[in-house]
């Protein structure tokens, strides 16, 4: 074997050691950082290529002036190797990004199915209770067996307002869980929405035997659909009277801070699990797992989606005391908040 075969079989055999352990190193490093091993990989290449010259001419008894000057040669593509390798690290990121956001919309895409499979699983039972109770009342009505057939009326009316609440809750639901929940905002009155939220709730609250008082109300001003905001607040609420013994008492108040305005419902429950804090904002969740009069356990649901569409969101915690629950919402704070 000659010395030119000697040189250009020993060149592409340290071009191929150095250039495959540097395609092992930017595979490891692609688990984790791709945009990295992308970077990396044009000088990689590079630097495989100067390692096979230099062992070529070395080999070859190439002058050190004539060894050098053909390494450096080839190591003036470094600059345009680096500028390939940003190119290539910049799209690679881009990519990457793309992906995450694809993966977070599939994953909520499949919440959103999985939640609406979860609900569709237990309409028909909640649906099927006030049909019931109504075709029952309406064959003893028929068969002249009901003693009082004003009391009966006065029953059927409530029965269909329980199911037209509950058709209305799933609708809102369906709105909010779409692709792109349309919300109509502007500035708007917390303490104003909190006020109507109250109103709504009083007769509720009166029913049962339960104090809401509205207590430190800051004057915040959102930006919010104000039939949506008061809406998600009347569900916060009513869920807090429902949860809360007769002679109990149920406060709401307002605070402001880092550009968001929060809504503060406390109640006196008695407190909830740690595990299940988060539950409670699940469709048709409750800790009995009974589905009666309280209707098909959407409030609190609504009321996160309807926060969120407008970029707050929703929490729940225990009562440092452990006598009950305070359900939160966080909005966005208007120019005058």
């Amino acid at each position: 074997m000659g010395p030119e075969t000697s040189a250009v079989v020993l060149s592409a055999t340290v071009t191929t050691v150095v250039a495959a352990g540097g395609a092992l190193g930017l595979s490891r490093l692609a688990r984790d950082r791709p945009s990295v091993a992308a970077f990396g990989a044009p000088i990689v290449l590079v630097a495989a290529l100067a390692a096979g010259v230099a062992v070529a001419s070395r080999s070859m008894l190439i002058g050190e002036d004539d060894y050098r000057t053909l390494v450096f040669v080839l190591l003036a593509g470094a600059p345009m190797a680096v500028l390939v390798g940003l190119v290539l690290a910049r799209r690679v990121l881009r990519l990457e990004r793309d992906a995450a956001r694809e993966r977070a919309d599939r994953d909520r895409a499949l919440e959103v199915e999985q939640s609406r499979r979860e609900t569709v699983r237990w309409l028909s039972h909640d649906l099927r209770t006030p049909l019931a109770g109504i075709r029952a009342l309406a064959e003893s009505l028929e068969d002249g067996a009901v003693a009082d057939p004003r009391a009966a009326h006065a029953r059927i009316v409530h029965e269909v307002d329980r199911m037209d609440a509950m058709v209305d809750d799933i609708a809102e639901l369906s709105r909010l869980h779409g692709p792109s929940p349309t919300t109509r905002s502007e500035p708007s009155s917390l303490d104003d929405l909190v006020s109507d939220a109250v109103a709504t709730v009083a007769p509720l609250a009166v029913a049962a035997g339960v104090e809401v008082v509205a207590v430190a109300l800051d004057g915040a001003t959102v930006v919010v659909d104000p039939r949506a905001v008061t809406r998600a607040v009347t569900n916060v609420l009513r869920n807090a009277v429902q949860h809360t013994p007769t002679g109990g008492r149920v406060e709401v108040s307002t605070s402001t801070g880092g550009g968001r305005a929060r809504v503060h419902v406390t109640d006196e429950c008695g407190g909830i699990p740690a595990a299940d804090l988060e539950r409670v904002f699940e469709p048709g969740w409750r800790r009995d797992d009974a589905r009666h009069e309280r209707g098909m356990g959407l409030g609190l649901t609504i009321a996160r989606e309807v926060a969120r569409a407008h970029g707050g969101d929703a929490v729940a915690a225990n009562r440092p005391d452990g006598t009950g629950c305070t359900v939160s919402l966080s909005l966005p704070l208007g120019a005058a908040g």
